[in-house]
């Protein structure tokens, strides 16, 4: 007790000097610290000039680092996807760069950049296309000819096609996986209008209508001097590089009719309630609002500094109403989002505890009626256009920055001065400006509202905001898979090379007395370049219970299916199976070579005969597999898309060896898995066990 005692006078004594040493200091209050103004933007004096091909140049030069860099504006953009291939202009924007040229590939264009520091990228965005490069000073000449070949020569190389093609479908197929990304991807579809390109989704079947001469021609229509601005800036002599230029483009003289203009925003109100039922998060995400405007209106100033107001940061009204006062929201923020040439969306986002989903947005509405009824405070006004202004900081703290952004201006038609003209008025706006704005441009009646989460853990049912809900269907849809021709004759003679199967595995009558089956094997994955080992234990009982327990070098995951649903558990917790894990589990049950090898007892299933020892399953519900038969009758391969690892449409290749007799019956014992012509990972089997007697009570339960 005494020790205790005399460590407390210690601690004592420590913070009375501690005060002590405060008060003689005596630091002043951060509201009392002066910040010197902030200085006056300076646009630079670019030389511009058009080479004889048609191109637009900007050069402006800077001498403080010996770099340069550049980046081509090029009118196009996704908005020019056609209806049936839509996501064109991104795989022809990527593939550009990783294609390569007619004299190298994209690998060895790699290599050589990165020998000597620099580096070329290009991509496809909504309303335009871009190729840029940096370099140090003495590469100048070298990286300027990979940059002029890839702008006026790429290859579009096949293999690179198909690598971002399958890239875009794993990204279709993992699309509903984030809460977050499902609210801010259907809010801009709906009120932009889904089958416009401002809003439609690319799909599976979208990505298979894309073929190397869609690309060719998609590049040769927009790719051409006329329709390219070019900007460089660094370390060089403007004069030395106007002749670097006309003679290293001297030989780019193709034309092109002038590119039509992008299509028009159809500006209908799409009010009402869209919901989203996403049963594996805890919290519901929003985006509330409706169409925007451009940053030409003379009006965006005012809607800027309303919209900080209303939810532009910790002080904001909606902030300090709904996560300070009410507690209700993780986060939250208002934006009046605009874009050069078409209406941007005006929208109010964030996430909330699911208890208090209308809550939330009851808040939220009463806070944009409170912007269109009464003015706001003088503090408030000075603070956002404080903010405002303050940001121009960012956007202009590089020549660089100021350079690319005059480029942007120029390819969009706006002045010079913009930047000032802007400037000025956000300097200008007044508190009768932001209620006149809120009154005319903020509009309750017409707001659309996007939630994703789980209604039965809402208080309140959503029908409660007195609006008309719509759900929001999250399925994505499934490319068609070719049929196997249907005729009496290709069906007679697949039912005779399954009976050929069914001899070969051990006899139909062994086949059907398989109950449940378990196997033990270990896995040497190869994708993504590196490999990986892990052990696996897969278990299966009739009609369609499967389990799956992976062990990996890092962690274990277990996944459970009960013929309708089931569960993932991995280190990050255990959560209900996503559809495209659903869609994968199921195909693996259609493939179980039992269920497969016995498919003439399914009045489900369709058998035909492809080709001489190839057989074709598929069933009702879109599954499908090609099975081609060694001369004995046993499987040698499995061949199917659009249920590989991650439910992407991938085509797959399963290579069966190794069989061996387990009760009877002939097994498998290696399997070696082909996605997309790659080796993706080779199983070897350690042991099966047939009619064991697991049940799926005991498969069920979880780790």
């Amino acid at each position: 007790m005494k020790k205790l005692l005399i460590a407390l006078a210690l601690v004592a004594g420590v913070l009375s000097a501690q005060t002590e040493v405060r008060q003689a200091i005596a630091l002043p209050s951060y509201k009392d610290l002066k910040y010197a103004p902030l200085p006056p933007l300076k646009i630079p004096d670019p030389v511009t000039f058009t080479l004889p091909n048609g191109m637009r140049v900007y050069l402006l030069e800077d001498h403080e680092l010996p770099v340069i860099s550049g980046s081509a504006l090029i009118r196009t953009g996704n908005l020019f996807d056609p209806p049936d291939k839509k996501g064109l202009a991104q795989v022809t924007g990527d593939v550009l760069r990783s294609g390569g040229t007619k004299a190298k590939s994209g690998d060895e264009i790699d290599v050589d950049l990165e020998n000597v520091a620099a580096s070329v990228e290009s991509g496809i965005g909504e309303s335009s296309g871009s190729l840029s490069f940096s370099a140090l000073r003495e590469n100048t000449d070298q990286v300027l000819g990979v940059f002029h070949d890839f702008l006026t020569s790429p290859e579009f190389r096949q293999d690179k096609i198909d690598l971002e093609k399958t890239q875009l479908k794993s990204s279709i197929a993992r699309r509903n996986d984030d809460a977050s990304g499902i609210v801010g991807r259907e809010f801009g579809d709906i009120l932009y209008g889904r089958n416009t390109p401002y809003g439609w989704s690319i799909e599976y079947a979208d990505v298979d209508n894309i073929h190397r001469q869609d690309l060719i021609d998609f590049y040769k229509r927009y790719y051409f001097p006329a329709n390219t601005m070019l900007a460089i800036y660094g370390d060089f002599s403007a004069p030395e590089m106007r002749k670097k230029l006309e003679n290293i483009f001297a030989d780019w003289t193709v034309t092109q009719p002038p590119v039509p203009k992008f299509p028009d925003v159809q500006k209908v109100p799409v009010p009402g309630v869209f919901l989203a039922t996403k049963t594996d998060i805890t919290q519901t995400f929003f985006e509330v609002g409706h169409l925007g405007g451009q940053y030409s209106d003379k009006d965006y100033p005012s809607l800027e500094v309303a919209s900080e107001i209303l939810g532009g940061g910790f002080s904001s009204r909606l902030f300090q109403r709904i996560r300070t006062q009410l507690g209700y929201a993780y986060n939250i923020s208002a934006n009046w989002g605009a874009n050069f040439d078409h209406p941007g969306l005006f929208e109010i986002s964030g996430s909330t505890q699911s208890p208090h989903t209308v809550d939330t947005l009851r808040a939220i509405r009463e806070e944009v009626e409170k912007m269109r009824s009464t003015e706001v405070s003088d503090a408030e006004l000075q603070t956002a256009k404080d903010t405002v202004l303050n940001g121009f900081v960012f956007r202009f703290d590089r020549p660089s920055k100021t350079l690319f952004r005059l480029l942007t201006y120029d390819y969009y038609g706006y002045p010079k001065d913009f930047i000032f003209q802007y400037q000025k008025a956000i300097e200008k706006v007044t508190k009768a400006d932001v209620l006149r704005v809120a009154k005319e441009f903020l509009r309750p009646h017409d707001l659309t509202i996007v939630a994703v989460g789980n209604p039965k853990d809402f208080k309140t049912p959503i029908t409660e905001l007195g609006l008309t809900v719509k759900p929001i269907d999250l399925t994505i849809p499934q490319p068609a898979k070719p049929a196997a021709k249907l005729d009496p004759a290709s069906e007679q003679r697949g039912k005779e090379m399954l009976d050929k199967m069914q001899a070969a595995l051990g006899g139909a009558a062994k086949l059907e007395s398989v109950k449940d089956m378990q196997y033990h094997a270990e896995v040497a994955i190869q994708a993504g370049g590196a490999g990986m080992k892990a052990k696996q234990t897969n278990s299966f009982v009739k009609p369609a219970t499967i389990r799956q327990d992976i062990e990996l070098p890092f962690a274990k995951q277990s996944v459970f299916f009960g013929g309708d649903s089931g569960w993932m558990a991995t280190p990050q917790g255990t959560q209900n199976l996503p559809a495209p894990v659903v869609k994968q589990i199921q195909g693996e049950i259609f493939r179980i070579i039992f269920s497969l090898a016995l498919s003439d007892r399914d009045p489900n299933r369709t058998i035909t005969a492809v080709d001489g020892n190839v057989i074709a399953v598929s069933d009702k519900q879109g599954d499908s597999v090609h099975v081609q038969l060694d001369p004995s009758g046993l499987p040698a391969k499995m061949m199917y898309t659009g249920d590989a690892l991650g439910g992407a449409a991938t085509p797959v290749e399963e290579d069966l060896s190794d069989w061996r007799d387990v009760n009877g019956i002939k097994l498998p014992f290696s399997t070696t898995i082909i996605q997309n012509g790659k080796k993706f990972a080779e199983v070897k089997i350690q042991e099966y066990k047939i009619n064991s007697g697991i049940t799926t009570e005991e498969l069920s339960k979880k780790p």
